[in-house]
């Protein structure tokens, strides 16, 4: 999931901080002042923030408390093991109004930890300042953002606008069991190393109608540990480059009739054995990567080796709605197992006329880091080429649907089969060749080109 510095602090250090989607000085420490660094590369979303680690990275600042109900105390129960909240909430508690801030490091504005249950409904809640000092702290147990549910806490926001400009500073965050229901708000985040909405160990977020806008990493976001995220209306916009797509999955993530936008990098990234399921969605991606071996795409499914998601098969699904990719293929499956099932979707491909690769890529071992896909087409119109290299699958299963293109044109590469339905068609844009077909070949359109299988001539 993302990039980790192994530090070796020897007498002092200095760190240039970077962020997808930000200026950035560079992506690796120096090895300055007797500083040893080491860094590991093997992400989707090029997470390039680099934060020190040191004895002193869990803080134990104070609580700041701003706002209508200022001075309130955070006791022990408000402290996971590394963070602090400006504004603890207690059971039962029902805030309307105010302007929550937090400015320290590790610091989040306002959230709950514990069994408890508390709402905020119509506050302004900023995350002004103080840098988290531990990037993984961050990402995998919110640490830092705006808005923290965590310890099986259940937070409830209403009409409320959330910002965080610090580094590795989340807009809202569910965590351990914590549960966040927010509605009708806008989350702003600025800072890099962060996303917009996530959860993360086992967090649970449902939100509805909100409008996020994430410059560095995903608007819709989950990391190691997963959880389940649940979104109904709104819009999600991601704008940073490289890795900053408007969904990244290592959880199950359901979004319906909603907008979501990635301005500069792929739609969605699934990782590992992790979902993404869409209903009547409108989404578009931008794929901008340009790291040596990448292949551009729109919907990546793929494992990394970070150890972030289970080894398993991803699931992409896309009922209703539309997606268009602005760069590279529709669809990418690479080092995993994939399930991708589309019903009666507008899907707009790129120039390249590209509607799926499956192959191996820069993430796991060669030879056989290769994808291994199932695509189930119902209702659904499917154009474009495909390819399959030598130590991938596809399986192509067409019900009440129409494919118009080519599989692997320039000759016998991977395990493919195909299966059309006695209600489906194969429109050839050139000679395919395959590994096993199932169907009747009137179905199949040849326009003066053919199908090979396993070499010899079908049509």
């Amino acid at each position: 999931m993302k990039s980790r510095i192994i530090l070796a602090l020897l007498i002092g250090s200095s760190i240039t901080l970077s962020a997808c989607g930000q200026a950035a000085q560079g992506t690796e420490v120096a090895a300055d002042e007797g500083v040893l660094a080491e860094s590991v590369v093997d992400d989707a979303e090029s997470e390039s923030t680099a934060v020190a680690e040191s004895d002193t990275a869990e803080s134990s600042t104070s609580s700041k408390k701003k706002g209508t109900h200022s001075d309130k105390k955070t006791d022990s129960s408000s402290e996971s093991s590394s963070g602090t909240l400006a504004y603890s909430l207690s059971d039962g508690e029902s805030i309307s109004g105010g302007t929550y801030d937090a400015e320290n490091e590790d610091e989040s504005a306002i959230g709950a930890g514990g069994i408890i249950s508390a709402s905020v409904s119509g506050a302004v809640i900023n995350k002004i300042s103080g840098d988290a000092t531990s990037a993984d702290s961050s990402s995998f147990e919110g640490v830092n953002a705006a808005v923290r549910a965590y310890d099986n806490a259940t937070v409830t926001l209403e009409d409320c606008i959330i910002t965080a400009e610090a580094d590795n500073a989340t807009g809202v965050f569910a965590y351990d069991g914590g549960t966040i229901n927010i509605s009708d708000s806008t989350v702003n985040v600025t800072g890099g190393g962060a996303g917009g909405i996530q959860v993360a160990g086992g967090g649970t977020l449902y939100a509805d109608n909100l409008t996020v806008t994430s410059a560095s990493k995903a608007a819709i976001r989950s990391d190691r540990g997963g959880g389940t995220m649940v979104v109904n209306g709104g819009t999600y916009t991601s704008t940073g480059t490289g890795g900053c797509p408007a969904i990244y999955s290592t959880a199950d993530i359901q979004v319906s009739d909603s907008t979501c936008i990635s301005e500069n990098s792929r739609a969605v990234i699934i990782e590992g054995k992790n979902s993404v399921t869409l209903e009547n969605c409108t989404l578009s991606g931008n794929d901008q990567s340009t790291k040596e071996g990448s292949i551009k795409a729109n919907v990546l499914l793929y494992q990394s080796a970070s150890g972030d998601a289970e080894d398993g098969t991803g699931v992409f699904t896309m009922n209703g709605g539309s997606m268009k990719s602005s760069s590279g293929a529709m669809f990418y499956c690479t080092n995993t197992s994939s399930v991708i099932s589309l019903s009666n979707a507008e899907l707009e491909l790129s120039d390249t006329g590209e509607f799926m690769i499956v192959s191996a890529g820069r993430w796991g071992n060669d030879g056989s880091n290769g994808g291994n896909c199932t695509l189930n087409a119902t209702d659904q119109k499917i154009e474009g080429t495909i390819t399959v290299d030598d130590i991938s699958s596809l399986e192509l299963n067409l019900e009440k649907s129409e494919y118009i293109g080519a599989i692997n044109s320039s000759g016998q590469a991977g395990n493919v089969s195909v299966t059309l339905a006695d209600d489906s068609t194969w429109e050839l844009t050139g000679d395919s060749y395959i590994s096993e077909f199932n169907g009747d070949t009137e179905n199949i359109v040849t326009n003066g080109f053919h199908v090979y299988v396993d070499g010899k001539e079908l049509v």
